[in-house]
Order: C-alpha cells, then structure tokens, then sequence
C-alpha cells in the first residue's frame, strides 16, 4: 500500500468512524482501523463487531494498493499532533511497519494484515429499503433516546421501535415507567415493516450525523441494519426480541384534563423537585378546578416546597405523584407550547399530548406511570 493525501482529511475520515472502536475487545484487531485502498478511494473501517462505521476518502495520488490493519489509537493521536500538510502513507512487507512521512519526518507503526480483520457482514439482498430525512431521524432518536432502558432480561427495551408503515412512522422507546411516541409522516415504506435500533448504535448515529437536509438511506433485514449517510456507512447488529405492543398501553379514556404552559410547568417542576429526595424524585400534584399546586419534601434533611400554578383543568379533584426526573425528560424532549395531561385516576398512568391547536406541528406524546402518594 502507497499513497498520499491530506493529513486533515485522513483524519476527519478517521474520526468519523473511531466511534466504533471498542475500548476493550476479546478480538485485538478490533483495536485497529481497517485500510483498504483500491484506485484512488481509501476505504476505513472500525468495528466493535456489533457496530461497524466505514468512510470513504479520495487520496491525492495511488502508487500501490492494498488492505491493512493499522492501530488506531497510535494513528489518531499522530495525525493530531500533525499540522494540516500533504502526508506520505506506505507499508513495508519485510518489516511489517506502516509508514506515516509528512515534509520533515517520519512515523513508523505495526500493522497487521487485512485478511486478519472479522469479515462485516451486511443486509442480504431481499432487504427492505426506505429514504428518510436527516433531520427526521435525528429529531426522531432524540426524542426517545433518553426512554430506553438498560435491562438485561429484556434486551428489546434496550432500544428504539421502528414501527414503519405505509404512510407514516412511529419510533417508540420505553423503560417500562414511561413511554415515548415520536410519529412522523417523513419516514414511510411500500409495506409495513419494523425493527429495533440498539441505543448504542441510536446515539453514535446521532452524533456523527449532520442537519444539512441530506438524506438517509435505511436498509434492513432481520438481522441487520444498513445506514448509508454520503460517503459513509453504518452497518449494525439489531436487538433480537419482540417490543411490546405500545399502542394497547396508551390512555384512551383519562377524563380529567390539565391544559398547560408547558415551559412553565416545566420550571415549576425543576424549582419544586429541588426540595424532592434524592433517591425517589417524588412529586405530588394537587389537582383542583382552575389550578394545580406542585410540591416535594424529604422528611430526611426537613426539606420541603410547593408552589400553586393557576391552570385550565376539568376533571375531579385529585392528588398523584411522579417521579420528577421523568417528567424533566418528556416536557423538555417536547416542543409544543401548550400541552395536555390526561389523567384517570391516581393509580393509572398518565398521557402528554399537545394542546389541540398544536396537534399538527407536535408529534411527541408519553405515557408515565404515577408513584404512589
């Protein structure tokens, strides 16, 4: 392998993919970036085997092709350290050294042969493809993400529900105390589909993907999932289980009605929860005609607060209890003005949908379950 190529594009390429590398694998070569050059593209691969992220370069100029194991640690850190500057990269078979030569020096590293690094294996070729909007999928992840759970026992929950259909799509996470709903007209497919996107692979998607009004193309089968975002690839392992059937659990009937500023609410949670315990986050709401007083106290350190929130609520008088965190998590994930709180009774979860003038714009909802008073 010879070529050349800018040392700031080799290693924006290289950042691009290193989210993949795994800090500790059972597989060493894992612990490399995979080079492999063909004509004038430079092809990088990282993979923790569950996860793989692959670019591809142009370089300035091919002498010798080829396809090497680099470590990337060592080949990150170097072209950190280098100012932007044409860069010379060539291996030595007899020494089994990658060569790194910028205009006045010289780097040499271990490399391992290409053949060495685990084949990546893909979706088959009767996979389902859709085209989405980058900016759809990154709302989208965003406001579930923080829903997922970390459960052994049930590996599904450890995810987002891609529930595609044919003229819109629901993306779903839940950690069993609150649901959340992020439905979009955006993502659609010829026929009606769905899988499980691992929170991991969710959250490196969202931080490498950028709000430039590209779009994605989503390829999957059972197994897999193939990501292809302008020169790069996501390929990943999805979460094999059965999500639960979310649409059964959400509220249909819950009379009593809270019509809200949902930034004041928000606020007023934030201020009352200080005085919450720590290790349960307890709210309570009083709810009453015309109004709805938020307090918390921790009887351990004497502590306690409310506050009174004049409100439009129609319902019966009632006091229910949350844990304020979750609450934080929904109405700050969401971006209507106004909302909905939807309750039946203390024991019963509760609904958060926008306000009805705002049904069109917002397309969030949840669910929470109550703690009880």
């Amino acid at each position: 392998m010879k070529f050349s190529i800018s040392s700031s594009e080799l290693l924006k390429g290289l950042m691009e993919v290193s989210k993949a590398i795994p800090s500790k694998s059972s597989l060493p070569i894992l612990e490399n970036f995979l080079f492999s050059l063909k004509e004038d593209k430079l092809e990088i691969t990282a993979s923790d085997s569950d996860l793989t992220l692959r670019t591809s370069l142009t370089v300035d100029s091919t002498q010798e092709e080829g396809c090497v194991a680099v470590p990337a640690k060592h080949v990150t850190d170097l072209l950190k350290a280098l100012p932007d500057q044409p860069i010379g990269i060539s291996t030595n078979e007899s020494s089994s050294t990658f060569e790194c030569t910028w205009s006045n020096g010289n780097s040499s590293l271990p490399f391992f042969p290409g053949e060495d690094y685990p084949q990546i294996n893909g979706v088959s070729d009767s996979a389902t493809k859709i085209t989405v909007p980058a900016d759809t999928l990154i709302d989208g992840i965003n406001g579930t993400i923080y829903a997922t759970a970390d459960d052994e026992m049930r590996p599904a929950m450890n995810g987002i529900f891609f529930d595609i259909d044919i003229e819109s799509s629901t993306l779903v996470a839940s950690d069993s105390h609150k649901l959340i709903c992020y439905t979009t007209p955006e993502i659609k497919a010829q026929e009606k589909s769905s899988f499980i996107l691992h929170k991991k692979a969710a959250s490196v998607l969202k931080s490498i993907l950028g709000r430039d009004g590209g779009e994605i193309v989503l390829a999957f089968d059972e197994n897999n999932v193939n990501i292809s975002f302008g020169e790069s690839i996501m390929i990943c392992r999805l979460v094999v289980g059965k999500f639960p059937r979310y649409r059964e659990v959400i509220p249909q009937n819950n009379s009593n009605l809270l019509r809200i500023d949902r930034s004041q609410l928000l606020n007023v949670i934030k201020r009352i929860s200080v005085c919450a315990n720590k290790a349960s986050n307890h709210i309570k709401f009083d709810l009453k005609q015309g109004q709805v007083e938020v307090s918390a106290q921790d009887l351990g350190f004497a502590i306690a607060a409310y506050e009174k929130v004049p409100c439009n609520y129609n319902g019966d008088d009632l006091t229910i209890g949350f844990k304020s965190s979750f609450l934080i998590d929904i109405l700050s994930n969401m971006t209507c003005d106004n909302l909905v709180m939807k309750f039946a009774d203390a024991r019963r979860a509760a609904l958060i949908v926008p306000s009805e003038e705002e049904e069109e714009s917002e397309n969030m909802c949840g669910i929470i379950m109550p703690i009880m008073v």
